[in-house]
């Protein structure tokens, strides 16, 4: 399986990094993993509504343009749905069944994902209502797409 992970600006906490390039590596015998980042737009810390949604919109564009047509397309989203790890792997098992062995996450910047990019998500998905840092997301979420792996392989993982 081919994993993209397309997310809104540069990492620079080195815990996070680290904690990436881990998970990356156990990733190795299970799924290619490519993790793309697209600029963030600079932005003044206040804005109005109109200035937040232009900032969507250009961050989108980036987003839109890092994903090929023939991925199908996870956006991370706070009202998206919510699955169990189980669940998750499940679907990840489903799309390689299927023919669709090319997934990407994507994840927005500090203000969300443009509607244009959750339009073209085939599944909105979230780990639940509670806000986290988009950046602390990423590698949340490396280690969930590990652990899909290892449940769809039937290997231990603690729980």
């Amino acid at each position: 399986m081919q994993v993209q992970i397309v997310a809104v600006g540069k990492l620079k906490e080195s815990y996070l990094v680290q904690g990436i390039a881990e998970y990356t590596k156990r990733l190795g015998p299970y799924a290619k993993l490519q993790m793309v980042e697209v600029p963030d737009e600079k932005a003044p810390e206040t804005m109005s509504p109109a200035e937040e949604r232009q900032v969507r919109e250009r961050e989108g564009e980036r987003i839109l343009a890092a994903l090929r047509p023939e991925v199908y397309v996870v956006a991370l989203a706070i009202d998206g749905k919510t699955l169990s790890s189980e669940e998750l792997a499940e679907r990840m098992q489903e799309l390689a069944t299927y023919g669709r062995s090319q997934v990407a996450f994507v994840i927005g910047g500090s203000l969300g994902l443009a509607p244009a990019v959750l339009a073209r998500a085939e599944l909105k998905l979230s780990f639940g209502r509670m806000t986290l840092p988009h950046q602390l997301m990423r590698l949340v979420l490396v280690e969930q797409v590990y652990r899909a792996m290892k449940i769809n392989r039937g290997e231990p993982y603690h729980k």
